[in-house]
C-alpha cells in the first residue's frame, strides 16, 4: 500500500506557503503520495473560534520575523504580502475547480498563485490583478472564473472545509498520516518521521 500524507491548506496562509515547497520533497524521500485538500481557512476559523495571528499585534508582528527565518532555513524566497491578510474564498474555489479537472493544472496554479503572494506580492483580492496573474501562469482568467463560480465547486470546497473541522483540523497547514494529525511547518520533522 502506498504511503500517503492529506495536506490541509489554504492558499492565503504564508506558513502553508513554506510548507508547500517543504512537503513535495518530504513525500518523494519517502515514496507517498500527497493527498491535496483545499479548504477555506476562513471557514475553519469560524468554526473552530480560532483567529489568523495578524488579528493579535504582538504575534502578528512576532510571525513576520518568524515567517523570514523559516524561509530562510527552507532556502525559499519569501516576502509578506503587504496586502495581507487576503481573502481567499475565489483563490481555494479555483484550486478545488483545477484539482478536479487536471492536475497538472492544479500544481501549476498553485505555483503561481503562491508565487504572486508570498515571492512577488501582488494584490489578489483586485480582480483586474487576479485575472492578470493567471494569465501570466497561461491560464484563461474567465474561464477558471466561471469554473470557480460552479454550484459543484463551491459545495466541494464547503465540505472540504466541513471535513477538516471535523477531523480537528484548526489551522493551516495541517497534515494527517492516517489518523495523525500534525499542524504547522514546523512539525514536517514529524511528519517525515510518520512516512518511514
Amino acid at each position: 500500500m502506498t504511503r500517503e500524507v492529506e495536506f490541509y491548506f489554504d492558499v492565503g496562509s504564508p506558513y502553508t506557503y513554506l510548507a508547500y515547497h517543504q512537503l513535495p520533497k518530504i513525500a518523494l524521500a519517502r515514496q507517498a503520495r500527497v493527498v491535496w485538500r483545499p479548504m477555506l481557512l476562513g471557514g475553519v476559523f469560524q468554526a473552530t473560534g480560532n483567529r489568523s495571528p495578524v488579528e493579535v499585534p504582538s504575534k502578528g508582528t512576532y510571525a513576520e520575523v518568524d515567517l523570514l527565518r523559516w524561509a530562510r532555513y527552507f532556502g525559499v524566497p519569501f516576502r509578506m504580502n503587504p496586502h495581507f491578510p487576503i481573502d481567499t474564498l475565489l483563490l481555494m474555489r479555483a484550486a478545488v475547480a483545477l484539482q478536479a479537472s487536471s492536475d497538472d493544472e492544479f500544481r501549476r496554479y498553485l505555483a503561481t498563485v503562491f508565487r504572486a503572494l508570498f515571492e512577488v506580492p501582488r494584490d489578489l483580492s483586485s480582480p483586474s490583478e487576479l485575472a492578470a496573474v493567471l494569465a501570466e501562469g497561461g491560464f484563461d482568467p474567465q474561464r477558471l472564473l466561471t469554473m470557480a463560480g460552479e454550484v459543484e465547486v463551491k459545495e466541494a470546497l464547503k465540505k472540504n472545509t466541513a471535513d477538516a473541522v471535523g477531523r480537528g483540523v484548526f489551522g493551516a497547514p495541517t497534515f494527517f498520516v492516517g489518523d495523525a494529525m500534525y499542524w504547522g511547518q514546523d512539525r514536517l520533522t514529524f511528519v517525515d518521521q510518520a512516512l518511514a
